[in-house]
Order: structure tokens, then sequence, then C-alpha cells
């Protein structure tokens, strides 16, 4: 079977290796072990609107912390090589358990999107939000990794 926008099978380690060191860095950001101040640089910033600054506008140079946009970066890159990714045996049961996983992990994700919306407000929606940037990443991986898994136990 032909998959064009798959990478070769070689990739998966080091895309769990990215996303889970990623995820782990991330649970570590989020309960504040890792100060998000940490790496201070200079770095463009496409519109700025900081709060009581007077460099606001369009395409400024900022000092910013960039840790939180490099382990965004880092579960992001790291899921879509898991996810996009090249099974040893790619044949079309696969083809079809990553389809449905992909579907089922959109549908679902904003489903949890629409709960949000209806019974979370203020600044814990916004922590939703920065969340749902990686949950129908996260719902693909585990749905399809579930029914691979499920799929070879059922055979033998």
């Amino acid at each position: 079977m032909q998959t064009h926008y798959l990478l070769p099978n070689k990739y998966k380690i080091f895309g769990w290796i990215l996303f889970l060191l990623g995820i782990l860095a991330g649970i570590f950001f989020y309960t504040g072990l890792i100060d998000g101040e940490m790496l201070q640089t200079k770095v463009l910033s496409i519109y700025h609107d900081g709060l009581f600054s007077k460099n606001d506008g369009f395409f400024k140079i900022i000092k910013n912390g960039v840790l939180d946009e490099i382990v965004a970066a880092i579960i992001i890159i790291g899921g879509l090589i898991v996810g996009f990714t090249k099974e040893k045996i790619e044949d079309e049961f696969i083809y079809k358990l990553r389809t449905e996983s992909l579907v089922w992990a959109i549908i679902f994700n904003y489903l949890v999107l629409l709960a949000a919306i209806a019974f979370v407000y203020d600044m814990t929606f916004f922590n939703v939000l920065i969340f749902n940037m990686f949950t129908p990443l996260i719902f693909f991986i585990v749905r399809f990794n579930f029914l691979k898994l499920k799929s070879g136990s059922d055979e033998e």
C-alpha cells in the first residue's frame, strides 16, 4: 500500500522519545517545577500587546521566556512523527485503523471542547485551550496504538 504522507518506520523511536520528553517537560512546566522564564531571549513577535507596554504593535523585537514555546514544539513534532510514521507492516488494515483513529480523535476532541465551552470559564478555559493544541494528537496516538494492540492480541 502506497502512503506518501507517512515517514519511514525508522523515525518512530525518535518520535516517541521527543513526544514523551515533551509531555514530561510540559507537565513539569505546567506544575511550576520548571521556571518558564528560565530561557529569556529576544524574539520577533508578529504582534505584541504587552501589559502596560509602550512597545505595542506589529513585528516587534521583545524579550520573552521561550521555554514554553520549545516544549510545545517538541510535543507537536514528536506527536506528528509518532502518529505519521509507517508501521513495520503497513497494510490496508493499519491504514483503516489510522484513518478511523484520526477521525475519532478529531470528533472526540471537539466534543471535549464543546463541553469546556459550556462548563469551563475564565483562565481555566484558557488552560483548556492550551491543552487543546495537543489533545487531537494525543487522542489519535492513544486510540491508534490501543486498536493496533487490541487487534494484535485478538489474532493470537
